[in-house]
This record gives structure tokens, sequence and C-alpha cells, in this order.
């Protein structure tokens, strides 16, 4: 398999530790959406990070689905995520939140990196930083406890590191002191470590 993208992409990034997680072979193939636009389009036209393309030639986007194919193949004693539904509920339920604050932090890097500063749209942007620290607060919450290396706590720390990286500025890394703790222990961990933010 090989996995496309750049691991400054929180999506990307989670994927590669999954893929690690799961003991599965793969080849990291580190193209940027915007500086290698033809290349990427070569191996997926959509042009969408992360891309997936299977040892038959399938192609899958969205780190979600990838996931979901990923988690379908795990062994049992590998699988990310839990079988019994409410734990599954619950897991996903913290899931959530970490890929809204992905997705939020992503709005605030494009809006500053991608919008002329003249046309920056500050209700907009109050409203996606609100949006962000919301999900970040309900992490706090849910992590306080959190030992185990699942999908979700997985992605918690990731989204985490992402924010701190590029959005350090507005989300005050001392006002989610359990969040922050989770992260600096999973970041820790050897599959972190191999696929480091770039």
């Amino acid at each position: 398999m090989k996995l496309v993208g750049m691991l400054d992409s929180p999506y990307v990034r989670r994927v590669a530790i999954s893929l690690e997680l799961y003991g599965l072979d793969f080849e990291h193939e580190a193209l940027s959406v915007f500086r290698d636009y033809p290349a990427f389009s070569a191996i997926n036209p959509v042009v969408k990070a992360p891309t997936l393309v299977l040892d038959d030639g399938t192609v899958l986007m969205d780190s979600s689905l990838i996931l979901d194919y990923l988690e379908a193949l795990a062994p049992v004693d590998k699988k990310l995520l839990p079988q019994a539904p409410a734990e599954r509920a619950r897991d996903l339920h913290v899931l959530g939140l970490a890929l809204a604050a992905c997705e939020k932090s992503v709005q605030i890097v494009y809006e500053h990196e991608l919008r002329p500063a003249e046309k920056l749209h500050a209700p907009w942007l109050d409203r996606v930083t609100g949006q962000l620290l919301a999900a970040y607060s309900q992490l706090d919450k849910h992590l306080a406890d959190s030992e185990a290396v699942t999908q979700a706590s997985l992605t918690a720390a990731v989204a985490w590191s992402f924010s701190q990286f590029t959005v350090a500025s507005v989300v005050n890394a001392h006002a989610f002191p359990n969040l922050k703790r989770h992260a600096e222990r999973l970041e820790q961990h050897p599959a972190f470590k191999r696929y480091p933010i770039e």
C-alpha cells in the first residue's frame, strides 16, 4: 500500500500512525496538495490528502473512510475501535470532537494563509475559533483518565499537536491540561515518533 500526503496534515498523520499500529506495511509518499499538485493528480485526480493506494490499485481517500477499511482488515488484537456498541459510541463521540478540532484548525490556517489579509472575515474566524475551543474543552474532560491508544485517543493527540504546531496563538495549551498531558504522552509513542509533524 502507498499513503500519499504530507505529515503536516493531521488527517495524513492519523492514517500513518494507525497503519503503524495495525502492523501493516506501506510506503509513504510525501506529496503536497499545493506544491506537488501535478504529481498528486497523477495518483488521485481529486488531489485529496490522505490518499491510500491499495495493492490492487484501488484508490481510497478521506482519512475516516481509509481507517474504516483498515479497521476491517485488522485482527481483533490490533483493532483501534471497540466492538461493543456502547463503548464504540463513546469512542466515536470523542473521535468526532477530535475531527472537529482538526477541521476548525485547518480552517483557521487556510483563512490566514490562503485568503488575502484585506478579505479576512472576522465574524467567521470568531465562529470557527469558538468551535475549536469548544471541541478542545470537551476533549479535555473526556481524556482526563485516558491511557489506551485507540483511534479516538490517537486522533485527539494528533489534532492537539497540529493545533499547537499551526494555531498555538489561538489555543492556549495551559487551558487544556488533560489534553496537553495526553498528547505529550502519546507523542513519545514509537508510532508517533516515526511519523512526526513535518
